[in-house]
This record gives C-alpha cells, structure tokens and sequence, in this order.
C-alpha cells in the first residue's frame, strides 16, 4: 500500500471517530483545518464548509473544483457495530460514513495535496462541504454564490465504485391538498376530496411529458404519501397526498410544477425547486479524461451536492452506493487506494486534454 493510501485512512479514520451528522460537522470542520495548517496550506472556512486553493492559483485561469462532503447520516438502528468505532477487518474499514462520503473525501484530499504545487494548465481549488445529507443552507449552497464563478468545472466525490456519473436526477417534493365539502356519509352528502385526490393521483400515475431528456429519459413522478378524514362517517373535505418527482434537463423544475399544477383539480406547492437535474456531456475533457483512466459512464440514480452547482461536474469515487446509509457500513482499503491513484490519473489526463502536459 503507498503512504499516500496509508495517510489517507488513518485520517478516514479520525473522521469516523469524530462524529459529524449533519447539521453538526463543527468537530471535523476543526479536525480538517487542523491537517490542513500542518500542511501549510491556507483554508478558508464558511460556516463547516472549507475552501483550499492550489499554490499556484492564478484567476485569470479556469479552475477544477475537487468536492466531497464531511457529514454523515445518523447511524441506522440496526447497527451491530460502534458507529464511532473505525475497525478494521478482512481489509474493511468500518464505521459511520466510511463509504458516504468519506473514502472519496480522504482520496481526494490525497490528490490535492500531492498536486497542489503541480504546473497545471487549469488551477486546483478542494471544497468540503457540510449539509449535504439535509441539502442545508448552511452547505455547499453558502458557498456557491461567493465562488461559483471562479469554477470551470468539477470532480464530487461520492461512492461510484469509481465509474463516471455523467448524470442525476434533480427533485421536487408536491404537497397535494384536494379540497371538497363534508357531509353525513349515511346520507350520501357533501363532496369527497379523497375521490378528487384519487383522480389527480391516477393522472399523474399515468402522465406523461411531451419531452424527453436524451440521457435521463422520462421524469418519474411517484405519490408516495396520503390522508383523509377524521371519522368513518364523515365525508372528507381535505385529502393531503404527496409526490416525489425525479426531474430531468428536458424541462426546468419550474416548468415541471408549472405543468403538472395545470393538470390537477388540487393545490400543489413545491418544497423547493433548487435540486436540478445534472448532465455532463459525454464529450467533455473531463468526461473524457475519466474514461481514459478506465472510468464506465452511466446514469446515477442518487443526487448529491452536484445539482447545486452551475459548471459541468463529474461524480465519481471509491466505495458502493449501495453500502449508504446501512448498518455497519465500510469501505474496501482497496477502495480508498484505487481512488487515489485514478483521481490523479483522472487530472493528469484533463491536463493532456488542455494543455498536451504530464505532471512533475
């Protein structure tokens, strides 16, 4: 194993010790910026974000952004383990938030400490970001609007398995409400929302947008939730249902409620509208520097803090998605080390693509 994988999972290690959920990342928020003034490289921080900056930034350049994210889920009920315990076994490393998001943070650390000082033809900027399990305001989304214009572009780490998400849905949560008039059910009075709710329900399992996203496909409107009156004999005026919509770049979120809204007997309100669909192009020089270092393509059925971003951003790290969020989580040491090694490959290729230059 080289000693920039070693490094990089003794500090895996001290993240997973140090408990971060989020909303509550200010320990290793402390923790990094610690590592970080040993090394002697100037952070910035906002609220638990951290910004760094390559020694040789120049901002007449175009910028990569390297991105991951500190914080964690809580850890399930179903834990056997210590969640706070790093452990490992079988050459694993257990422990809360070693596979989300943490091995693609500490890999791309390594990487940005290793070329930090590298002649590249764009410059190197790490943002570490906070809240992105809860989407919070006090994340990436703080941080967006002081930087997103010195950005070109984007390396986000999260678990892929090391293959190129070149795309994500966005999302938008409806809040349903149909209303209609009570009565004595006996009696056969009144108007029942729930029959209205039923009806907007049965449109939107079978509705169907004019267009599709070329590489997402169709949107995917799923009710997920509902509730209705308040005793068996009463007609219901109210009927609460609610929709989760996996969007695509075919329409804007907007224009996605702006059609739906039109198409339904009840009021529908949007939670939000910010969790946008992503979409790199296939032909792009990052795209196509991470499939030179052997990275496949597909579509990632997760989001992440990508969809926050306003550049083109690749999603690609060590671990298995499907490791998220369960008990007795972990990540192959394997894992951490290939991510190493093919962040690196990943920016010396997009370096070729830019400028024909190979790295000291």
């Amino acid at each position: 194993m080289t000693p920039a994988a070693k490094h990089a999972i003794e500090l895996l290690q001290q993240l997973i010790a140090t408990p971060s959920h989020t909303r509550d990342e200010g320990a290793t928020a402390d923790l990094l910026a610690a590592l970080f003034a040993r090394e002697g490289v100037a952070a910035e921080r906002i609220h638990n974000n951290l910004i760094v900056r390559g020694d040789r930034f120049d901002p007449t350049r175009e910028t990569l952004l390297l991105n991951s994210h500190h914080d964690t889920v809580r850890p399930a009920a179903s834990y056997t383990r210590d969640p706070y315990a790093p452990t490992v076994e079988n050459e694993r490393l257990y422990g809360l938030g070693a596979n989300d998001a943490g091995a693609s943070l500490v890999a791309l650390i390594e990487t940005f400490l290793a070329l930090r000082n590298a002649e590249l033809p764009f410059n190197l900027m790490l943002l570490i970001s906070a809240e992105e399990e809860c989407g919070g305001e006090k994340g990436i989304r703080a941080c967006m609007p002081l930087y997103s214009e010195q950005i070109t572009m984007a390396i986000v780490g999260e678990p892929t398995s090391m293959q190129a998400a070149v795309a994500e849905r966005g999302l938008v949560v409806l809040d349903c409400e149909a209303k209609g008039k009570s009565g004595h059910a006996a009696r056969g009075e009144g108007i029942n929302a729930l029959y209205i709710a039923l009806e907007d329900i049965e449109k939107l399992r079978h509705f169907h947008f004019e267009r599709d996203s070329e590489v997402l496909g169709p949107i995917h409107i799923t009710t997920t939730q509902i509730a209705a009156g308040t005793q068996h004999n009463v007609v219901p005026d109210s009927c609460r249902f609610v929709v989760d919509i996996r969007t695509t770049d075919a329409y804007s979120n907007e224009e996605t409620v702006e059609i739906l809204c039109a198409t339904l007997q009840s009021e529908a309100t949007p939670r939000s509208t910010r969790i946008r669909a992503s979409v790199i192009a296939e032909e792009h020089p990052l795209v196509r520097a991470a499939v030179k270092a052997g990275a496949i393509c597909f579509v990632s059925p997760t989001t992440s803090d990508r969809t926050l971003m306003p550049f083109p951003a690749l999603k690609i790290g060590p671990g298995d998605s499907a490791r998220s969020h369960t008990a007795d989580e972990y990540v192959l040491l394997a894992e951490i080390e290939q991510g190493i090694t093919t962040y690196r490959q990943i920016i010396e290729n997009l370096a070729t693509e830019y400028g024909n230059q190979t790295l000291g």
